[in-house]
This record gives C-alpha cells, structure tokens and sequence, in this order.
C-alpha cells in the first residue's frame, strides 16, 4: 500500500497573532512536527500548503514573518509546497494535480486551523476520492462566534469539527496511531 501524503496545512506564524483570542491545544505544532518526522522517516510523501492574504492588507501576506513557515513545520528542501488564496487547499493549486501524478490515493492532513482550511480541505479530498486521515491532535483552531452572538469555545470548535468529519470525510485518528500504520 502506498502511505498517505501528509498535507500540512497553514502552519504559519500568522497564528501566534493573540488577536486571534483563545487556541486550543497548545501542543498541536510538537504533534505537526512529529508527523513530519514520521513522514520522513518512513519516505513517505509530503506536501506543505500555505494560505497567502488576496488582500494587501491581511494577515497571511507573502513577504512578511506572518506568512513564514512556523519552526515545526519548516519545509525541507525538495518538498512540495503549494501556496493557497482560500481555505481549501484544492481551490486554484495543483495538489490534486500533483497527488494524481503521484499515484496518490490517501492524504493524512495536520495544521491550522481545525474548522477552516483543514477541514475544507479534508472534505475536498474525500469529495474527490482520497482516503483521508485527519489527525486530530496535530490541529488546533480557536474560539468562534455563533450567529446569534455567543462565543463558542476554541476546545467546542476543534471537537465538533473532527465530529463532523469522523466516518463521513475521514478517519480522526491521532498523530501516533497514524505514524504507526506507515511500518510495512
């Protein structure tokens, strides 16, 4: 079986920004950086996705620390990586072109932010025919407010998220199970 690529998404310093407000899981990056050595370590494919700011004046503008790598995810050299303009990293990129030529037929996703871009992404990529393997404690997100004004926690928001993706888009498993099941 060929292993899953592992998709990095958005793991970018733009989110050490406190404007953000409250994060959840504070370990998510170690957990980003132990599937990248996992990855590694076995040869198995990988591919760093960054989201880049449409707008002069975003958050994600290229050129600024903000839309640098974070030291855990940092690409090595010869790894693939794809710059995005919204939350999927399917939308206007080669990744399904480039997973296609690969031969490709599962994608293991980590990064930021649980709710947006991976779980678009995660969802594009069972849409699209890919086993998908999101690993839940390699994600972080933060707290969201609901239309009617109330200000859903960062820990409610990453749960109901991997919830709603379990067994209908992808397998939530952790970074350990999954680093696990890339041994022959």
């Amino acid at each position: 079986m060929t292993p899953p690529t592992l998709l990095v998404i958005d793991v970018q310093r733009a989110f050490d920004d406190p404007a953000w407000g409250e994060r959840n899981n504070p370990g998510a990056e170690a957990k980003v950086a132990e599937a990248l050595a996992g990855w590694r370590e076995h040869g198995a494919p990988v591919i760093h996705v960054r989201h880049r700011s449409a707008e002069p004046g975003g958050t994600f503008v290229p050129g600024t620390e903000a839309f640098e790598f974070k030291p855990e995810a940092e690409p090595l050299e010869g790894e693939p990586v794809i710059t995005k303009d919204v939350n999927s990293g399917f939308i206007g990129t080669d990744l399904e072109e480039r997973l296609r030529g690969a031969g490709a037929s599962a994608v293991a996703i980590v990064g930021l932010t649980t709710d947006h871009c991976c779980s678009t992404t995660a969802r594009m990529a069972a849409n699209l025919g890919f086993d998908t393997w999101v690993l839940g404690d390699a994600m972080a997100t933060f707290a969201r407010r609901a239309p009617d004004g109330e200000l859903i926690g960062a820990q409610e928001m990453h749960r109901t998220a991997l919830a709603s993706l379990h067994e209908e888009f992808a397998e939530v498993l952790d970074t350990g199970a999954a680093i696990a099941r890339l041994a022959p």
